[in-house]
């Protein structure tokens, strides 16, 4: 599954979802999104991030939720995607990032079949807790696995990787 101990937790309406710590790259306040022509709606923009264009995808939208006006507590968290021999850094626009912490039992539980429900679960590495909270850990490349090329606009070779 995942050798990430520590996960960057943050919401979407009243559901807490975490990221492998190692995928983020950073941790933004709102800044302006300058719209793409003829974007899909859930690529807000592009962002300008010490001279790199950074793609802004809401994540409410690629999870099936309704668009929501941003608060105070709205973040961007940097992220990296890796797909095939590629990477791509992208920015992922949240309701709110909580902290960075441990699952309360280690490494998140798989879904097992049944709790699937004949869903995919792509999107999800598994289920874990934190204070007793149930958190949804997501898999970044399976959330964008389906999504064409040209929603990644800034893919570039993937770096070789060391195994932990």
């Amino acid at each position: 599954m995942t050798t990430c101990t520590d996960f960057v937790t943050l919401s979407l309406d009243e559901t807490l979802y975490g990221i492998p710590v190692d995928r983020v790259r950073e941790i933004l306040d709102l800044r302006p999104v300058s719209p793409m022509p003829n974007a899909p709606s859930h690529l807000l923009g592009v962002i300008d991030l010490r001279g790199e264009n950074v793609p802004v995808v809401d994540m409410r939208i690629l999870l099936g939720m309704e668009p929501k006006a941003d608060t105070p507590q709205t973040r961007i968290l940097v992220v990296l995607l890796r797909r095939d021999e590629t990477e791509a850094v992208i920015g992922l626009r949240t309701d709110q990032v909580i902290d960075v912490a441990r699952l309360d039992d280690g490494d998140p539980s798989p879904l097992s079949e049944g709790q699937k429900l004949a869903w995919d679960g792509m999107s999800i590495l598994g289920i874990g807790r934190r204070n007793g909270a149930v958190i949804s850990v997501i898999d970044l490349d399976g959330l964008f696995h389906g999504l064409p090329r040209s929603t990644i606009l800034t893919e570039r070779p993937a770096a070789s990787h060391e195994a932990a």
